[in-house]
């Protein structure tokens, strides 16, 4: 395995098991809460990742077959697959697959962007507090901003905007600025839902606006 490959399989399979000891306490109501990903609550996404993990490239075509070629349909038929009744069995589930490489036929920067993006959608409800590799966060943004929302990525959302990490002054792009911590430029480019006050600077409430929209989930 590359070492590219093997960093970021490093941070997937630790992120996994991390979010397994992180819901290991959560009480019945809390699992279905909504969480940041549109029409899932806790237990679905949690269920998604378990699918996910699981999933390879073979297994992605037959599914999207299956689907009839409809992607939203094949995550749904996933999570109804790997959703238990009692949600400690899966968490159960998540740490049994956390040490898998499979990986459907895309990028394997998805890997990162399905890990950390999915993990805010559940522990940003919950309030718990999530800390991931600033470098696993920055190449996940990368990848979201060459991507199409089509595809998953985010990229005409922060069209026109010059992205700044306020931690480490890192930039992506050009044109109006905003400023926030990576993770927030992540979960916003991603589609997803992000205090305004997190954001800082011209292009703030563009960004804010085009992350409250209608999201392609990754």
């Amino acid at each position: 395995m590359r070492v590219a490959a093997a960093a970021i399989w490093q941070v997937v399979h630790s992120e996994r098991r991390r979010l397994a000891t992180d819901l290991s306490g959560l009480r019945e109501e809390q699992w279905r809460l909504p969480s940041l990903c549109p029409g899932w609550d806790i237990h679905d996404v949690l269920a998604h990742l378990v699918d996910t993990a699981r999933t390879s490239r073979s297994s992605f075509i037959l599914d999207l077959v299956k689907a009839r070629l409809d992607f939203d349909r094949a995550n749904e038929n996933g999570i109804a697959r790997e959703k238990r009744p009692d949600p400690r069995d899966t968490i159960a589930a998540l740490t049994d697959a956390a040490s898998l490489t499979r990986t459907p036929p895309a990028h394997l920067a998805t890997r990162l962007v399905e890990a950390i993006v999915h993990g805010e959608d559940i522990r940003r409800p919950l309030g718990i507090a999530g800390s991931y590799p600033e470098s696993a966060v920055s190449q996940g943004l990368a990848y979201q901003l060459r991507t199409p929302v089509s595809f998953g990525g985010g990229r005409e959302r922060a069209a026109g905007l010059r992205l700044v990490d306020r931690k480490t002054g890192a930039v992506w792009g050009q044109g109006d600025e905003v400023e926030a911590d990576s993770i927030d430029l992540l979960l916003a480019v991603s589609g997803r839902p992000v205090d305004r006050e997190r954001l800082k600077g011209s292009g703030a409430d563009r960004l804010a606006d085009a992350a409250a929209g209608t999201s392609t989930k990754p």
